[in-house]
């Protein structure tokens, strides 16, 4: 079996080169592959860079490629665990900037943007408990509590 070469820098120029070679219109390629028009459409528009099993199974079929192929384009970051300490301090930055609705956070792990909220939950003694949350633009890190 020989090594795949990388043609294409990402997977949205993959599938829209593929699928235009296939001679498919995206609502085409959505259809073959019983997938919604719009998971065709974030994908191609780069808003996708992790597919689940079942949608990079479909696609592959639709595309007419192997699973390998697509998984070559997919983001591949080499995703290190993020210490006990980054976490509590961005948990205490995330509690400290609750009332500031202009707050970004930045990911731990890649640095791009993190979409934050803080859900407000009552524990047995009906006491509130602020409990932060977020989740990478780009990268598949959450921030649970």
């Amino acid at each position: 079996m020989t090594k795949l070469q990388k043609k294409y820098d990402n997977l949205a120029q993959f599938v829209s080169n593929r699928r235009e070679n296939l001679g498919l219109s995206v609502i085409g390629l959505a259809r073959k592959c019983n997938l919604e028009d719009s998971t065709i459409i974030n994908i191609e528009s780069g808003l996708e860079l992790f597919l689940s099993v079942t949608v990079r199974q479909k696609l592959a079929k639709g595309l007419k490629c192997s699973l390998d192929e697509i998984k070559l384009y997919e983001k591949n970051e080499d995703y290190n665990f993020v210490s006990y300490d980054k976490i509590e301090s961005l948990k205490n930055e995330i509690l400290d900037n609750a009332n500031n609705k202009a707050y970004v956070g930045i990911c731990p792990v890649c640095g791009s943007k993190l979409i934050v909220r803080i859900a407000k939950l009552y524990d047995l003694d009906d006491n509130l408990v602020l409990n932060p949350k977020a989740r990478c633009t780009k990268c598949p890190f959450q921030l649970h509590s």
